[in-house]
């Protein structure tokens, strides 16, 4: 059993490294309408043996201020794995940092005894609206994405052959 859940999520904000828009375009270029650049992209996984691993890498964001440190970084907040489960988290960093969020959907599992999803949800519900996303998964496999936000790029893929790519809330929620 190796679960692996990739997230990339965008925000509209430009990034330190987009490109300007050219005006005229030659037709066989690509165009980059920054759309492509923007964004976390992390991912959570969990093998046979229920070890658990996340990675998250940020966009970053122009006009930040001088030595602000977003939620990347920062063990707890944007990204978090122990024994129980490993989360990646996506969104406003201050709001994310604030929260603890990846932390804290390990600890309300341990001390409430959630399962993944309701724990994930519980956490995401408490960030205010628009501002954060997760991928997360347990070390038996269960898988939450949940989100407070218009949409989130997410993917999951398992190796049974499960696979699960969505932007927008499920019609089932």
């Amino acid at each position: 059993m190796l679960q692996v859940l990739c997230l990339w999520f965008c925000f509209n904000l430009q990034l330190d490294y987009t490109q300007p828009i050219q005006k005229e375009v030659p037709k066989d270029a690509a165009v980059a309408d920054g759309d492509s650049q923007i964004g976390t992209v992390g991912c959570v996984a969990v093998d046979n043996e229920g070890n658990l691993a996340t990675a998250t890498s940020t966009g970053g964001i122009v006009n930040k201020m001088v030595g602000r440190i977003g939620d990347t970084p920062i063990i707890g907040a944007g990204t978090y794995a122990n024994h129980v489960c490993a989360i990646s988290a996506t969104g406003r960093g201050e709001a994310i940092i604030r929260g603890t969020i990846a932390r804290d959907v390990a600890a309300v599992m341990e001390f409430k005894g959630l399962s993944l999803k309701e724990a994930a949800a519980y956490v995401i519900d408490q960030v205010p609206r628009g501002n954060a996303g997760l991928v997360a998964v347990s070390s038996t496999g269960e898988v939450a994405m949940p989100f407070n936000t218009t949409g989130m790029f997410r993917a999951c893929a398992t190796e049974d052959g499960y696979s699960e790519i969505a932007i927008w809330d499920s019609p089932t929620k």
